[in-house]
């Protein structure tokens, strides 16, 4: 099993986020007050740990199966993948990314998030004609019936 199959377009995506991260992580130490969210407010820490942890969940369940399922070189489309077609990218993205920074009094998160989400639309199309190539009409069945494939 090669390491590629494994991270996907991760490597990519990531390499895409860095920048973004090193310069807004600068940013918000030096310049605390540019990146804060004012506390967060009760409400605001709430909102946060209600999508934190089903982001982190899928999170984590979505390597769970990557590292079960690509490594026996089967197509995964169950769990999160039932719902998106890249769970892990978009629960990072859009669950864990943006809340966590939140919960620390930075909209830092938001920014990386979005950021990895663009990066993660940008690159997956690439990673899906190699998934197809693969797995023929099996990820063309897949494709029909994930809920959400847009996201």
């Amino acid at each position: 099993m090669k390491l590629r199959n494994l991270v996907g377009s991760g490597d990519k995506i990531m390499l895409m986020t860095l920048p973004f991260l090193i310069v807004g992580l600068i940013l918000n130490v030096t310049m605390p007050s540019l990146f804060s969210v004012g506390g967060p407010s009760v409400v605001l820490r709430v909102i946060s740990m209600i999508l934190l942890v089903p982001g982190v969940i899928i999170w984590i369940w979505s390597v769970v199966l990557i590292l079960t399922k690509v490594t026996q070189k089967k197509l995964i489309t169950s769990g999160p993948y039932s719902l998106v077609k890249h769970p892990l990218y978009t629960a990072v993205a859009l669950l864990v990314l943006p809340w966590a920074g939140f919960l620390l009094n930075t909209w830092l998160g938001a920014l990386l998030g979005l950021v990895l989400y663009v990066g993660s639309r940008m690159f997956s199309p690439r990673e899906e004609e190699g998934l197809s190539a693969a797995f023929g009409p099996a990820w063309e069945q897949y494709c029909r019936n994930v809920k959400i494939p847009w996201l």
